[in-house]
């Protein structure tokens, strides 16, 4: 439903006439998962494919959703909504360098197996070669990986919540793989994130109290980040995604995780509780929350390159993100890189004073990083301050505080000077 609040700020859509038509084409392109159970049981009760109607279907098992195509039409269907997504969102163009995250999180870092398995998969894909960087979290300190490993241990211990700590790492992570793409020479970074993935997301989000900012991290395009970061998996189920490899014969790893003990690994219990129930309930999360109005940095900057086709440039300019304007923000969270609500630049003080102390990092961040990953007890701040990477000091420093006077400006007639009573 449409809010009509005039104070909202999660930046949800209000009355929009093509609200329909836009869900209508989307659902051309949507996961095969919210196809009716009814369409599914009639064609595979001839033992024939859904859309083709000639080829007997991937499994007999008419329960399955993944069962109700040939594995021609599966391909077809799967591989047509990565290039729409693509090419609709203007992700790459000819001249673009692209760093592909292959894997992450702990495992991939503790497992030399795994990591001997990714270098063979990498080594055997079709030319031209690809360059593969195993990359810990802890190098966001120094190229020192013993110094670094110890300084990220401090920072975690520093964390007393178990999402904080979760979240924290996630963070770092897209800081490691930033400081990768910036070094050698990319332009683009691309992550496999899928709809099952965003899902949770927009669940734990939502619980966190991120609702603000959960436009920026759901969209095709985020080019807050010095490289940008692209979804073009977005509109893909991990069940497709796993159905394809085990069809066309794809090596994959799978890592040891232990089960998240926090907010994070509740809400992935949840989400997966609800796709066995009904397997359009991933999808339908991530539509609804995809009717939030983008930031403006969700979407890549038009292309002026007479060497990029003009198909490309022309592509660009249709689909292009037309976000609302008045919800720009210019001013993130320095440990999140999430975009600050207006009650959160409020509640900053003395903004034309602040300088690297502790209480000045409490007032650099969004609500949900000050409650669950900076430490409320003050002798383990001053701990979590003194082993941040630099490039989390970096943004205290430089990118938001040059912008407190400019939001000092924009909220003045909300501040009471020192002469106003405030009574």
């Amino acid at each position: 439903m449409a809010c009509s609040a005039s104070t909202c700020q999660s930046n949800c859509y209000r009355d929009q006439p093509q609200e329909e038509e836009e869900d209508a084409k989307h659902t051309n392109t949507n996961s095969i998962a919210t196809n009716t159970i009814s369409n599914n049981n009639r064609n595979n009760s001839h033992g024939l494919c859904l859309k083709c109607k000639a080829n007997p279907p991937i499994s007999a098992d008419t329960h399955a959703d993944d069962s109700r195509f040939c594995a021609d039409c599966f391909r077809a269907n799967l591989f047509g909504k990565f290039r729409f997504a693509v090419t609709s969102n203007a992700m790459i163009s000819p001249t673009d360098n692209v760093l592909v995250a292959f894997s992450g999180g702990p495992s991939s870092s503790e497992q030399d197996n795994a990591i001997g398995d990714i270098t063979s998969i990498v080594e055997n894909l079709a030319l031209p070669t690809k360059q593969l960087y195993v990359v810990p979290i802890e190098s966001v300190y120094s190229e020192d990986s013993g110094d670094g490993r110890e300084r990220l241990k401090k920072l975690l211990d520093a964390v007393p919540d178990a999402t904080g700590r979760e979240d924290l790492l996630l963070h770092l992570r897209m800081l490691a793989l930033q400081k990768i793409a910036s070094q050698n020479g990319y332009n683009r970074l691309l992550l496999g994130s899928c709809i099952s993935r965003i899902a949770c997301h927009v669940i734990t989000a939502t619980v966190k109290g991120q609702g603000y900012s959960l436009p920026a991290d759901i969209q095709y395009v985020d080019s807050r980040w010095e490289i940008p970061v692209l979804l073009p998996l977005r509109d893909c189920l991990a069940q497709e995604l796993n159905m394809l490899c085990r069809l066309d014969g794809l090596k994959t790893v799978d890592f040891i995780r232990s089960p998240g003990s926090g907010i994070n690994g509740l809400v992935s219990s949840f989400v997966s509780l609800l796709q066995e129930e009904n397997p359009s309930r991933e999808c339908t999360i991530v539509r609804t929350a995809g009717k939030l109005i983008p930031f403006h940095f969700n979407r890549i900057q038009e292309i002026d390159d007479s060497n990029v086709p003009l198909a490309t440039r022309r592509r660009q300019k249709r689909y292009n993100l037309k976000p609302n304007e008045c919800f720009s923000s210019e001013s993130f969270c320095f440990i999140c890189n999430g975009p600050l609500s207006k009650s959160d630049l409020l509640s900053l003080r003395n903004l034309e004073q602040c300088q690297t102390s502790p209480d000045t990092f409490v007032g650099a961040c969004c609500s949900s990083c000050r409650f669950q990953v900076l430490p409320q007890d003050p002798s383990l701040l001053d701990q979590f301050s003194a082993v941040l990477p630099r490039q989390l000091v970096a943004r205290v420093k430089h990118d938001n505080l040059d912008n407190y006077s400019v939001l000092r400006e924009q909220i003045q007639d909300c501040l009471l000077s020192e002469s106003d009573d405030e009574t």
